[in-house]
């Protein structure tokens, strides 16, 4: 393996040619934030990580395959600097970096976000100068090196759940000359030594807003995250805090998904045909099939979302063909089989889980099938609804 003469000439020329590409695709019109993107080695802050194999292994599993300088220094250094998504970490547990190996499978939870929506966040929090903002998320520190270059290291607090993280993270960005305030602590309750703040980004996602956000946050404030829920559905919101303590703010478009926060994450189920098994054998047809809300296309990524206030407490799984609808909270469940005529549908428990999601893509349907833009998040003493000028109010989870 032959490596660099000058690992800094290759990286500073990978991050101008990254930063045209962004500037060319749309993704770094501001030339503030293009300088970061310029200056930030993002190569120091992502030594390890994992990128996807090509195939698949026998059980249909990701093959997830360790990069590192060590291993292969031209593809770590080309990714480090492609817009790409960088996965450190699988199932909360730190990978052996000393020894890597492959994995199969996993669920990703922790990750270097792919540059441009990196920027986007910022961008679209409208941070500027003279802001002190709040990154929930810190990751590997990448997002938040580009906040210190951009508005100073004074003004930027950081904060991750995972210490292992937050070392590596406090690590890079030190060595790099940002020196930001940076804690272990949980997101679901912001940091109140720092506060208040004039913007807050969420760098994970949340079933509701955490009301800790909205008290940290100055009045005129705003407060950008990512919304999903059990069904992995997913909205942008950007709120804008009232004097009242109040926040309100409209939905953003764009297909985009975090990692849960973890005190968000959603329950292990068991085994769906334990569930099924106490079904009344006698279905209906489904007026509705699944594919409305499973099919990889943007209308059914927002359908999630509004079924989720529908059904908050509800998860999915697939077996073979039938697809299995089952709330942890209530003890409900439904299971949906294909038939000749469409589809069937048995359920149980006291909460008709299908029959709401019925409801709610009947009444979105009436409504002229609305993108996300039309609808508004409200939050307030007494709780928090969406909004939508044909939709009854859809209510959040509480947080």
């Amino acid at each position: 393996m032959t490596l660099p003469v000058d690992l800094d000439t290759d990286a500073a020329r990978l991050r101008a040619v990254m930063a045209e590409d962004l500037a060319v695709r749309g993704a770094l019109d501001d030339p503030a934030w293009r300088a970061a993107v310029e200056t930030v080695p993002r190569h120091r802050f992502v030594p390890s990580f994992y990128l996807p194999g090509e195939e698949r292994d026998g059980q249909g599993l990701t093959v997830w395959q360790p990069v590192t300088a060590a291993l292969d220094h031209g593809r770590w250094l080309a990714a480090a600097y492609s817009d790409t998504t960088l996965i450190t970490q699988f199932d909360g547990d730190e990978p052996d970096w000393e020894r890597p190996a492959e994995r199969h499978g996993g669920a990703p939870t922790s990750s270097s976000t792919l540059p441009s929506l990196v920027v986007r966040m910022w961008a679209d929090a409208e941070v500027s100068e003279g802001h002190t903002v709040l990154e929930i998320g810190t990751g590997t520190g990448y997002s938040t090196a580009l906040a210190c270059e951009r508005l100073g290291s004074a003004g930027v607090t950081s904060i991750d759940v995972d210490p292992r993280r937050l070392e590596q993270a406090a690590s890079a960005l030190h060595g790099c000359g940002y020196t930001p305030t940076l804690a272990v602590a949980d997101g679901l309750y912001g940091y109140w030594p720092e506060a208040p703040f004039d913007r807050i980004v969420a760098a994970c996602s949340f079933r509701a807003v955490p009301p800790a956000l909205v008290a940290q946050s100055r009045p005129g404030g705003q407060i950008l995250l990512t919304l999903s829920g059990w069904l992995y559905g997913y909205a942008r919101v950007l709120l804008t805090v009232a004097e009242d303590g109040t926040a309100e703010g409209r939905l953003l478009g764009g297909t985009v998904s975090f990692m849960s926060a973890r005190t968000h994450a959603a329950p292990a189920f068991g085994n769906p045909a334990h569930w099924a098994a106490g079904l009344p054998g006698r279905p209906r047809v489904a007026r509705h099939g699944p594919e409305r809300i499973t099919a990889a296309t943007e209308e059914a990524f927002h359908l999630r979302f509004l079924v989720q206030s529908a059904v908050p407490d509800a998860q999915l799984a697939t077996v073979g063909d039938v697809l299995h609808l089952i709330d942890v909270v209530s003890g409900s469940t439904a299971a949906l089989t294909p038939a000749d005529c469409g589809w069937q549908v048995r359920e149980g428990g006291p909460v008709r889980l299908w029959e709401r999601v019925e409801r709610l893509l009947d009444a979105y349907d009436t409504a002229g099938q609305s993108g996300p833009e039309t609808f508004t998040l409200c939050v307030h003493d007494g709780g928090q609804h969406l909004r939508h000028p044909q939709l009854p109010c859809l209510p959040l989870p509480t947080p």
